[in-house]
Parts: C-alpha cells; structure tokens; sequence
C-alpha cells in the first residue's frame, strides 16, 4: 500500500518538478513533434531568424509558466478529479515545452534566463487561485487559455512566412490550449471578475513576454 505524502514530502515533490521544468526535459504525454520533417522552403536570413527565435522564446517562457500554474493548482485543488486534471493538462503542456526548447535550438537560441522567476510566480499564482476554490482555478485556467491562444495567434501572424516549423508548432499548441480551456468550462470553472481578466492578467502577461524575448 503506498503511504500518504508529508508535508515535507510534497514541498520536494515541487521542488523537484521545478528544476525539471526549468533545467532539464519533465517528462510529457510522449506525442510527437509537430515540426518533424517540416523545413523551410528557404533558408532563414539572420533577421529572420533572430524574430523567430525570440517569439519562440516567449512562448516557452509561456510554458514554463503554465508549469508552474497547473502545479501550483493541482497542489491547493480541493476536488481529486480537478487535481487529477490540472496535472494531465501539466504533462501536456510539457509536450509544449520540449517542442518550444527544441525549435529554440534549432534556431541556435536560448531560453529566457528568467525562467525560474515564471515557474515560481506562476505557482504561487496557481496556489492561490486553488485555495479560494476549485470554480475560480478552473475559470483561471479558463481565462489563462483564452489569453494565450490570442497571443499564439498574435506569433503565428509575427512569423517570417517561409518558417513553417515554428507554425505548425505554435497551430498545435493553439489546439491544445483551446482544449485545456473547454475542460476547464465543462468542470464547473467560473468566470473571473473584470479586473482579473481585462487588468491583472494582461498586465502580467505583458511584463513577461516583454522580458522573456530579450532576457
């Protein structure tokens, strides 16, 4: 039988969730990635590929902090079938991490180097909106998702049109995020005040794409 998890047992649990997410590769769903055997028609210019890989720099930085979110949820959640979900749509968003730090090195770039600072502010945004109930996380996730597919549609129109693998990326990934927020709806989640959605969130949305593609 296993043995219920301590306090301390949980804190390194997410300790080491967070250095997976921020150092080395966590483990996803295994799926594959949406830019195999998809080149470019031309060769990027230098240009080109400096936009591309600062785009793409965000949107990990994106993931790293969706990351945290789901953690930081998944961990205050008071239902187990919302914990159980707000991890199954962590391990799908590690897909989109893996593929985001893949096409960034394809490009001969780097990842935010602000990227413990997502993970954590992230979490404990997550953790927050877990202990003030499960309908205002899943209408978090909600809200999160919505933002998200905006600014994925925002890129994908940014993009050098010749980069294909960083479209069919960023097209995936807008699927998913899209999904992750009808779950979120048919779970009960509830609609987030004015200010949340039309204020705080898209003032810390900007503060972090902002940074993440120069830092």
């Amino acid at each position: 039988m296993m043995r219920a998890l301590s306090a301390l047992d949980r804190v390194i649990n997410e300790v080491d969730q967070s250095l997976k997410t921020v150092f080395a590769t966590p483990a996803g769903t295994g799926r594959p990635y949406p830019a195999e055997n998809i080149s470019e028609p031309e060769p990027l210019t230098d240009d080109e590929r400096r936009i591309s890989a600062s785009l793409m720099r965000v949107n990990h930085a994106g993931e790293v902090a969706a990351q945290g979110l789901y953690r930081g949820q998944a961990v205050t959640a008071k239902r187990k079938d919302i914990r159980v979900q707000m991890e199954q749509s962590a391990a799908e968003e590690n897909d989109h991490l893996y593929w985001c730090e893949t096409r960034l090195h394809e490009l001969g770039s780097h990842k935010s180097y602000l990227s413990p600072i997502w993970y954590w502010g992230s979490f404990s945004i997550g953790a927050l909106a877990g202990l003030l109930g499960d309908k205002w996380s899943l209408g978090f996730v909600k809200e999160t998702e919505d933002q998200v597919v905006r600014h994925l549609e925002k890129h994908i129109n940014q993009l050098p049109a010749r980069d294909l693998p960083d479209m069919a990326i960023l097209q995936k990934m807008k699927e998913d995020e899209q999904h992750h927020a009808a779950v979120a709806v048919r779970a009960g989640g509830a609609k987030l005040p004015w200010v949340i959605r039309k204020i705080s969130m898209p003032l810390t949305s900007k503060i972090m794409t902002t940074l993440s593609a120069r830092i």
